[in-house]
């Protein structure tokens, strides 16, 4: 079904999802499958991860890669773009965070790994995005869903360029999917927004996180249901805090 309509079929789509080897990502693969999918292009750099998938369902195609690395975004676009004519699902899920104490004499140390984490959270997904947008529109039906985060809406004190990555991120994606609506109804452009998960990357970080295994059931539905937007678990919650004051959900998230 295409942008328009009711809802979005799963069934034997070829897929690409980044971050898929562990954390959301483990988990979407797990609900993809559920939803009928029929291929799953898992990119991840633990390659180890990536063919253990298969142990879960038979749908994986393991494609090891470092998203921070531009040569080999490129070259994973290469691939995409000259042996999978029948992608038609891109879901930007891959992420990191780095915590960050900038108010300090040696912060220069962290521009490096700054450096990626701009590079994995804003720079890949846009990559693919713009490089796999002509094969997509030209599908009877597609989708995008870029993950950002419920610190794109309000963000806390310890991940500042974190945090302003996916705030960018949210921002690039509503403006694709006003210029989807106006020309390339076919094509959904989706967020999915979700809380604090416990994953390996949120080890030792907040309390009350939501299980990656919710998020991914969540953000799946929200998928087959076509929401333009998906909040998951308590993002719902901050969402309708920052509709009536900014300023109670900055205080609400600022310590994270």
């Amino acid at each position: 079904m295409g942008q328009g309509m009711a809802g979005f079929s799963l069934a034997g789509r070829t897929v690409l999802l980044t971050g898929a080897g562990r954390g959301i990502g483990r988990a979407l693969f797990v609900h993809l499958a559920a939803a009928g999918a029929g291929r799953v292009i898992a990119v991840g750099r633990d390659a180890a991860a990536l063919d253990a998938l298969s142990t879960l369902a038979p749908i994986a195609t393991p494609y090891p890669a470092d998203l921070a690395d531009p040569a080999e975004r490129a070259a994973l676009v290469a691939y995409l773009t000259e042996k999978e004519p029948d992608l038609s699902v891109v879901i930007n899920n891959a992420g990191t965070q780095l915590p960050t104490d900038l108010i300090n004499p040696d912060a220069a140390r962290y521009l490096p790994a700054l450096a990626g984490e701009i590079a994995v959270n804003f720079a890949a997904p846009i990559d693919l995005c713009v490089a796999l947008l002509p094969g997509l529109i030209a599908r009877p039906s597609a989708m995008i869903v870029n993950i950002t985060s419920g610190l794109a809406i309000a963000p806390k004190s310890g991940a500042p360029v974190y945090c302003a990555a996916k705030a960018g991120l949210r921002s690039f994606t509503k403006a694709l999917r006003y210029q989807a609506e106006a020309r390339a109804p076919q094509l959904r452009i989706v967020e999915a927004l979700p809380p604090l998960v416990d994953t390996e990357m949120t080890r030792g970080r907040g309390s009350g996180k939501i299980s990656a295994e919710a998020a991914a059931a969540e953000i799946v539905r929200g998928m087959a249901a076509a929401k333009p937007e998906i909040y998951v678990g308590k993002a719902k919650l901050l969402r309708a805090i920052h509709s009536l004051s900014p300023a109670l959900a900055d205080r609400l998230m600022r310590a994270g």
